[in-house]
């Protein structure tokens, strides 16, 4: 694993990158992965870079931490996708921001992919799947989450028709007691969407949790160790969200993008 960190230059944005959010909470984003559900469209580039409308993917992501108030994120991808997402991305000026990119070697999970953020992450952080598309402004939970002084984790969660598809929640008096990944059985129609927020202590769980049987170690393992020692929380969104790592979800992420655009660029202005 090996790190490129590009830093704004002097001309950038300096002012903005710490007069919103605490200066302790940073930004993760994983976009690494073969993106095989995909398939043929990612044998030519890494999925989170397809268009969703009139974005590469990636911006939906780093808006959402953006929004935050977040402005110096990570972003964790396969060596062979460094390059294109420099080109596209760059130092992040652009966005007013600063962006550490991280390579990681390999698959194994998500966790496998944290944990490459290990010596990126100061305290505490917000982390997003990079196929994350969604309307909800987090900034209210990441400011609380700031704020709070014990050591935990905190999960987003949504209800969704078909949670046999996502690592789901299972609520018993307002806590969660247990997560389950990708369930046989129907035991909550809550999915554990993939945005999650740490401290550190995440790096200290990570390589205690065993691979599950289809040789990955697995982000329920993680929640559920923070579950067992009683210090995570959780709130239930309900803008528009999905996982755009289909061909079903693409098409459903694009649609309402495209509506949502439409709609905003017809608006016109008080008085006209």
């Amino acid at each position: 694993m090996y790190e490129v960190i590009l830093m704004a230059d002097k001309h950038a944005k300096d002012t903005n990158l710490h007069d919103v959010a605490p200066s302790n909470v940073k930004g993760v984003i994983l976009a690494g992965g073969t993106g095989s559900r995909l398939s043929p469209l990612t044998k030519a580039t890494n999925k989170h870079l397809l268009p969703v409308y009139n974005k590469p993917m990636i911006y939906y992501p780093i808006m959402t931490l953006l929004n935050a108030g977040i402005k110096e994120i990570m972003i964790v991808t396969g060596g062979e996708n460094v390059g294109d997402f420099l080109k596209l991305l760059g130092s992040g000026r652009e966005f007013g921001a600063k962006f550490t990119y991280g390579c990681q070697d390999g698959s194994g999970g998500i966790p496998v992919a944290l944990f490459v953020a290990k010596d990126f992450v100061d305290d505490k952080f917000v982390v997003i799947l990079g196929d994350n598309v969604m309307e909800d402004n987090i900034r209210p939970y990441v400011e609380k989450f700031s704020r709070n002084r014990t050591n935990g984790a905190h999960v987003f969660l949504q209800k969704v028709n078909d949670p046999s598809r996502f690592g789901v929640a299972e609520i018993r008096n307002g806590k969660i007691v247990r997560a389950v990944e990708k369930p046989e059985e129907r035991i909550s129609d809550l999915t554990i969407i993939g945005v999650y927020m740490f401290d550190k202590s995440v790096f200290d769980v990570i390589p205690s949790i065993q691979p599950s049987a289809r040789g990955e170690l697995e982000i329920v393992d993680v929640l559920n160790y923070y579950i067992k020692n009683g210090n995570i929380t959780h709130d239930i969104l309900d803008g528009f969200w999905i996982d755009a790592g289909n061909f079903d979800a693409l098409y459903e992420a694009n649609r309402f993008m495209a509506q949502r655009e439409i709609k905003n660029r017809t608006k016109k202005p008080k008085g006209i």
